[in-house]
C-alpha cells in the first residue's frame, strides 16, 4: 500500500532515516503505519496521509506541446509518486525538439505510453488521445509545464478512494501557496468560472484548473469535441449533469465532484505560457454552447 509523503516525519531513532526517504512502496508504508500509530487515523485522514489500495493504477494524461526544456523533469516527478501508474504523453505535433526527446525514449522507457499527432490540434485533442488510452481505475490531467506539482496527487485522489467522489477538481484559490502573477489573468479564470457555474449549477472556485482527476469509468463515458482550452468548460458542463451508470445493486446517480486546494507556480508568457485572450472567448462560447446541448 502506499501513502501520501507526508511533511511530518518520525525521529530517526524509531525508524531508519534512509527508508523514509526512499520512495519505494515498502518505505512509505513503514511511514505511513508510524504516523497512523502515533497520529491517529482521524488526524492523518484530514491531513491526506492513507493509505491507497496496492492493486489501483493511476493513469496520468500529459498534453505535451514545445515543452523540451521540462519534458525530463515532469516525468522525474511524476514517476516519484509512490502509486502506479500508466504515464500517457500525447504529444502535439512540437517544433522545439520534444517530438524528437520523446522519439528517442519510445525504445528505452518502456513505463511511457507515447502518441503523437501529425498536425497541431489543441489541448483538447490531446487529452481525448489521452482519456482513450488510459486504462488506469482513476485518470488525472497533468500539463507538462511544472506550473503544477504531482506531489499533490495523493490529496486528489484522497476523495475517489474513499469512496466520497466520481470527479475531483484542484483549485488555486482555495488556501494553497501560488506564484504571484497578472491580476487580470486570475480575475478572467474567476469570471469564467462564475459564469460556468451559474450554467452547470456547481460552485466550483477554479474550473479552468489543470488537475482534474476522473473515475476513468466517468471521463470514457462522456464525448469530448473542444480541440483547443474549451476542454475546460466543456468537460465540467458534461460532468454536471453525468449519471454514473447502476452498478452491483447501486442506483445511477450523479457524479460527485470534489475540490481539493492545489499549489501553482504559473508561468507567464516570457516563459512559455500558451493560454491567450482568444482562448477567453473560446471558454466563453463553450460555456453557453455545452450548457444546453452535448
Amino acid at each position: 500500500m502506499y501513502p501520501h509523503s507526508a511533511s511530518i516525519s518520525p525521529s530517526a531513532d524509531s525508524v531508519d532515516c534512509d527508508d523514509l526517504e526512499a520512495q519505494s512502496p515498502e518505505a512509505e508504508g513503514e511511514r505511513v503505519s508510524w504516523l497512523i500509530k502515533n497520529l491517529g487515523e482521524a488526524t492523518c485522514r484530514r491531513l491526506g496521509i492513507y493509505q491507497i489500495p496496492e492493486n489501483l493504477v493511476l493513469s496520468v494524461v500529459i498534453p505535451v506541446y514545445n515543452e523540451k526544456n521540462t519534458i525530463h523533469e515532469i516525468l522525474r516527478q511524476v514517476r516519484a509518486v509512490p502509486v502506479h501508474k500508466q504515464i500517457i504523453l500525447v504529444d502535439d505535433c512540437s517544433k522545439d525538439g520534444t517530438r524528437e526527446i520523446l522519439q528517442g525514449m519510445m525504445d528505452t522507457e518502456t513505463d511511457l505510453t507515447i502518441v503523437f499527432h501529425d498536425k497541431n490540434q489543441g489541448k483538447g485533442a490531446a487529452l481525448r488521445t489521452g482519456f482513450a488510452h488510459a486504462r488506469g481505475d482513476i485518470v488525472i490531467v497533468q500539463d507538462a509545464d511544472l506550473e503544477y506539482d504531482p506531489a499533490q496527487y495523493p490529496q486528489l485522489l484522497q476523495p475517489i478512494i474513499e469512496g466520497k467522489a466520481d470527479v475531483v477538481y484542484g483549485s488555486r484559490f482555495v488556501g494553497e501557496s501560488h506564484r504571484v502573477l497578472h491580476f487580470w489573468h486570475s480575475m478572467a479564470n474567476q469570471m469564467l468560472t462564475m459564469l460556468s457555474n451559474f450554467f452547470t449549477d456547481l460552485n466550483l472556485t477554479d474550473m479552468e484548473v489543470c488537475y482534474k482527476v476522473f473515475r476513468r469509468e466517468v471521463i470514457q463515458g462522456i464525448k469530448l469535441e473542444s480541440n483547443r482550452f474549451g476542454f475546460e468548460p466543456e468537460v465540467t458542463a458534461k460532468i454536471a449533469r453525468f449519471q454514473v451508470p447502476a452498478l452491483g445493486g447501486r442506483p445511477a446517480r450523479r457524479c460527485r465532484i470534489y475540490e481539493i486546494p492545489v499549489s501553482y507556480n504559473g508561468r507567464d508568457y516570457s516563459e512559455g505560457k500558451k493560454i491567450g485572450i482568444k482562448d477567453g472567448f473560446q471558454a466563453l462560447y463553450c460555456i453557453v454552447r455545452y450548457a444546453f446541448a452535448d
